[in-house]
């Protein structure tokens, strides 16, 4: 009986590894979904400046224009390891000066590579995956307009197992959810809600995250630790956060809260792209923060 039962071993081995290679494929878009789609970079710069790509991407510590060099570089410690931004300017070579339409679609929507691999969750693909399609290829025509840059990009520093990007295919089953968090009320709401849940991905720093590093959406929004342990990125629930939905537009697009204080640490970044959106949208955001139920 046991000689019997050590002999299907084999199998359920080859079995098993079969299933999770099928179960861990990396997404791609159906190409057929682009079919028409023609970028306008002037409304990509609205979506470069919503989805927050300079504050990772330029290289660190680099200010006024150089920021719109995007040569990658910055460093993202977390319990996992610490990750890199890359180079996402239109270099042919270092950059994504190759990527079609459809690279830059299935890396945001599905964090899979041109190459057929998974992305780190460290891109918050999580979030962009609620983007839509004309959005990227908006965003796509922007970045082409940007400098190119030769700088390599550094590789992540993540050590096994968590450097088995295989693996990734069963962290994003588990916890890749591009449903929409909360209900749309308005079309202001709805606006609102696209730009903090998909484009902003504030979740990403503002919502706690379990112990494998997948949002907790149980608590969306309502404070959380920063990913390299020092420090604590604040609830923006209106329990929490009492500030009325003028007083949030105003800080979003000038840093200056209601009690004359300024923005701080990684805010600065988020608020220097934000000031680039028109007031409807920062309105957009406020009144979707506004009907946000309140944290435990």
């Amino acid at each position: 009986m046991i000689r019997k039962v050590l002999s299907f071993l084999p199998f359920l081995a080859v079995a098993g590894l079969a299933l999770f290679w099928w179960l861990t494929v990396p997404g791609r878009i159906d190409s057929a979904r682009l079919g028409g789609l023609a970028g306008d970079p002037a409304r990509g710069e609205q979506v470069f400046w919503a989805a927050g790509c300079a504050s990772c991407h330029a290289a660190p510590e680099s200010q006024g224009e150089a920021r719109m060099v995007l040569a990658g570089g910055m460093a993202f410690p977390s319990p996992f390891g610490t990750f890199y931004a890359p180079n996402i300017s239109p270099d042919p070579d270092r950059g994504i000066g190759g990527w079609t339409v459809a690279d830059l679609a299935n890396a945001m929507l599905h964090g899979t590579s041109p190459e057929g691999a998974h992305y780190y969750p460290a891109f918050p693909y999580t979030s962009y995956a609620r983007a839509e399609l004309q959005d990227i290829a908006d965003l796509h025509a922007f970045l082409a307009t940007l400098p190119a840059s030769e700088t390599t990009s550094r590789a992540h520093d993540v050590s096994f197992p968590f450097n088995i990007r295989r693996s990734l295919g069963g962290w994003k089953l588990l916890f890749s959810r591009p449903a929409w968090v909360t209900e749309a009320t308005s079309p202001e709401i709805t606006r609102g809600r696209y730009l903090v849940e998909a484009l902003g991905h504030c979740g990403e720093c503002h919502t706690p995250r379990n112990t494998l590093g997948g949002l907790d959406y149980t608590r969306w929004l309502q404070g959380a630790p920063t990913a390299d342990g020092k420090g604590r990125t604040p609830a923006i629930t209106p329990d929490k956060l009492d500030w009325s939905a003028n007083d949030i537009a105003a800080y979003l697009a000038t840093g200056f809260t209601p009690e004359y204080d300024v923005a701080g640490g990684h805010m600065t970044e988020v608020v220097q792209n934000l000031a680039h959106l028109p007031e409807t949208d920062l309105k957009a955001i406020a009144a979707y923060l506004k009907t946000l139920p309140g944290g435990g």
